[in-house]
């Protein structure tokens, strides 16, 4: 079966059955390597990528609905080679140690971001609940965060 969808502005046509998650479609038949495989049940965030804009967990999203849809993954953020405000805060900030998490986080802070233009601490986290990080750069996210929220035109 062949399912249409539109990763970071380019149209695809996938052979995949239905129910594939969307995360084995993009790293696997797209090559787009920057959504990881964490947890496989939706509960790490590793995978996060955006949907019409929404953060959704792509180890068990089925392909079947993202037909239709916008799909952006991490790297749909940078498409001409120039760093959106979001990664370039996460560099400056140091805000990634072993780096496993924070493409699914930098994503989830995307959608926040896209709604919320000055979000408080509270907002971030609550933004981020999906997503765990274990290296303990907790204090270095926020604030790439909202250093990204300042960069950010309105």
């Amino acid at each position: 079966m062949t399912t249409t969808i539109n990763v970071n502005g380019r149209r695809h046509d996938v052979g995949a059955e239905p129910e594939t998650p969307l995360l084995y479609v993009l790293r696997n038949d797209l090559k787009l390597k920057g959504a990881r495989f964490g947890c496989g049940l939706g509960l790490c965030g590793s995978c996060t990528v955006l949907v019409d804009g929404k953060p959704v967990q792509s180890c068990d999203f089925p392909l079947s609905a993202a037909a239709g849809k916008s799909v952006t993954t991490i790297e749909g953020l940078a498409p001409d080679g120039k760093l959106h405000p979001l990664q370039r805060a996460f560099i400056d900030e140091q805000a990634a140690q072993c780096g496993y998490c924070i493409t699914g986080i930098i994503m989830a802070a995307k959608a926040l971001l896209d709604t919320n233009r000055n979000p408080s601490d509270a907002d971030i986290r609550a933004a981020l609940k999906g997503n765990l990080c274990r290296c303990g750069t907790h204090h270095r996210i926020l604030r790439a965060i909202r250093r990204a929220a300042e960069g950010i035109a309105p």
